[in-house]
């Protein structure tokens, strides 16, 4: 080779390295401008950015990795198809013809659409195959109808924000959010979440904890084998064969009016435990409450679990619309209250007021019979030398937990030092103690109550200076614990659950009111809330207590209705994607109700018509449940209708 050829060569080659330097910049500028300039009307995600991007010539690939907010935005199969063939006609030849890979969130974009929302699933944030067997914790033996396609057997963990804590620093108990328009997120929350949401929940047949008291009632009467609240009573029957027995573990007793700081009533007592038998039974054990004030009265159950308890341990409870049965599964959850449900009682000491525990059932083993807690109460925590001074459920969730028996590393992390940091952890490592040695956390040691995902609302979404819509704002951890969950399943199956709700509120909501609800982002984030449980968990910050426009629907019932109905079904099509089952979403009330004089004497005809859901095929009413009462008493269990009418005999 002569020297004109060897130079002509060498030009080539550099030539070529200016020219593959050239289409790098260009490439990165058109990825830089591309973000800087992208925009969805999908959620208000702010300013977006290239972080970096890789190019493999030989291979023909382009990975482009986005800053954290493009990935706050929602996916769905249709725009992560938009993206990319926008993002191919931005970049310069021959680049466009590359494959296409883009990273946010740690993740392909393809990869963050929801299980729900897409063709082919990601099965390593799914439970699949993974589920709780046996039956659940509590069951509602007479309500008038089954439930096949809802939440019947899963367990939910939910709570609302903040309460009352006591402040180290200032020795005093403070609220933790400020007072703004006519509230404090301390309390404005849990007016969605206790009205709304949990019946909803429990409705389509789900088991719901949430770690704050769930009952305004400002009384408590506690009855138990140890200690009574004066005036109540309880009352063992057994016979020659069936004797009830203390067991080996401490039982709840209430020695004090005030406790301090790690101090667990769950200690300072017995618990009774006496053999099981089929039909009829012939022991029990009865707790007769003396009720201060009529009214309506959370009841709440305990029970020591033991070696040989049984999963059907049958509960009566008299109240003034009848008599409820409940089924409580005693091989869990022992040594803590297990809620059954809220009654309305009167005043005094009645035989048509109390709680039996029967020892019949169709397993051979034990059942255990402990305290029964009615009403919610007062705060009984003593920090700093004094009580709250407000009725329980106004307290944060560290509180409640000291009082419902949970180990002191639970409900206080920093060993009293920071009240408001262990009310925050306080209410996820509840929930973990609950459920550990569950399938869904076997990592953990607890009582194996099979919680399946957790909930935290919230209201502070963030503030503007002008008087538009906030929205919604919603938070999910998974960069903890090597990307899994106490099960092995995937962290991402917190984004899943974050994405659905969102997109569930901003589409009923939207749609309800006929005003675009403004949807923020989601934040892949270092929460307490969202990084300690052992299952999927989000926060959602619903809307801002900060701004005015915000707080004018948030104090609206209508809106609460809905916010309340579209959290439940986003819950119901995400654990139903999670078990890869059929759902039916529970229908709307019905409207046009009225009552008329029947045919026959002293009948009453009641009618009413159904409301179509136009958002949910699904949700069409195959029957209707008629809930009765008498005078100013309580409410029956109700009777299931198929028509559109009801006589009754008054």
């Amino acid at each position: 080779m002569n020297k004109f050829a060897i130079f002509l060569l060498g030009c080539l080659c550099l030539a070529g390295a200016v020219s593959g330097q050239s289409l790098e910049q260009t490439t990165e500028q058109r990825l830089k401008d591309f973000f800087a300039n992208y925009e969805t009307s999908y959620a208000r995600i702010g300013k977006c950015g290239l972080e970096r991007f890789e190019v493999e010539h030989e291979k023909k690939v382009l990975r482009v990795y986005a800053s954290p907010t493009f990935g706050y935005q929602p996916f769905t199969e249709e725009n992560v198809s938009v993206i990319y063939r926008l993002l191919k006609q931005s970049l310069p030849g021959p680049v466009n013809y590359y494959t296409l890979q883009v990273y946010a969130d740690g993740k392909l974009i393809e990869d963050l659409v929801p299980n729900a929302y897409r063709k082919k699933q990601d099965k390593t944030r799914l439970y699949g195959k993974l589920d709780a067997k046996g039956n659940p914790w509590v069951t509602n033996v007479s309500r008038p109808y089954e439930i096949s396609r809802g939440l019947e057997g899963r367990h939910i963990a939910l709570w609302q924000s903040h309460g009352k804590v006591y402040r180290n620093e200032r020795n005093e108990w403070r609220w933790q959010r400020p007072r703004l328009f006519c509230t404090t997120e301390d309390l404005f929350t849990q007016s969605f979440v206790v009205p709304y949401l949990i019946p909803m929940l429990e409705n389509a047949g789900a088991v719901v904890f949430t770690p704050r008291e769930r009952d305004w009632q400002r009384h408590e009467v506690i009855v138990d084998n140890n200690t009574c609240t004066k005036g109540s009573h309880y009352l063992e029957v057994e016979d020659k064969k069936y004797r009830w027995q203390d067991t080996d573990k401490p039982g709840f007793a209430q020695k004090y009016q005030q406790y301090p700081d790690n101090y667990n009533p769950f200690t300072d007592g017995t618990a009774r435990f006496i053999p099981t038998q089929g039909q009829p039974e012939k022991a029990f054990a009865e707790w007769i409450p003396d009720i201060p004030e009529k009214g309506k009265y959370a009841v709440y159950v305990s029970y020591q679990t033991l070696p040989e308890s049984v999963s059907d341990a049958k509960y009566l409870v008299f109240h003034n619309g009848g008599v409820t049965e409940f089924k409580v599964n005693q091989q869990m959850g022992g040594g803590t209250w297990v809620y059954l449900g809220t009654f309305e009682f009167d005043k005094g000491r009645n035989d048509y007021g109390m709680v039996v525990l029967s020892n019949e059932s169709s397993q051979k083993g034990v059942v255990c019979a402990d305290a029964v807690r009615f009403g919610g109460g007062m705060g009984n925590i003593v920090r700093g030398g004094q009580v709250s001074g407000v009725p329980r459920y106004l307290e944060g969730a560290r509180y409640w937990a000291q009082w419902a028996g949970m180990p002191y590393p639970v409900y206080s992390k920093s060993e009293g030092k920071n009240d408001y940091t262990d009310d925050i952890n306080a209410r996820s490592l509840t929930v973990n103690y609950l459920s550990g040695g569950s399938v869904y956390n076997p990592t953990e040691e607890g009582l194996k109550v099979p919680f399946e995902m957790t909930l935290g609302l919230h209201s502070d979404a963030g503030f503007k200076t002008d008087d538009e819509l906030v929205g919604s704002l919603g938070i999910y951890t998974t960069d903890f614990n090597d990307g899994k969950l106490n099960s092995g399943v995937s962290r991402y199956a917190s984004r899943d659950l974050t994405d659905m709700v969102l997109t569930g509120l901003q589409r009923d909501i939207s749609s309800r009111f006929g005003v675009q609800w403004a949807r923020r982002s989601m934040w892949n984030r270092n929460y307490s809330e969202t990084r300690l449980p052992a299952v999927p968990s989000m926060i959602l910050e619903l809307l801002s207590h900060q701004n005015f426009a915000d707080m004018k629907w948030g104090h609206n019932p209508d809106f609460k209705f809905t916010v309340g109905r579209s959290v439940y079904k986003s819950v119901l099509k995400f654990l139903s994607t999670m078990h890869g089952t059929d759902y039916v979403v529970q229908p709307l009330p019905v409207n046009h109700f009225a009552i008329r004089e029947g045919k026959k004497k002293n009948t009453f005809t009641l009618n009413w018509n159904p409301v179509e859901d136009v958002m949910e095929p699904t949700a069409k009413p195959q029957g209707y449940i008629v809930y009765t009462r008498i005078g100013y008493g309580g409410f029956d269990n109700g009777v299931y209708v198929r028509k559109l009418e009801y006589t009754v005999k008054v």
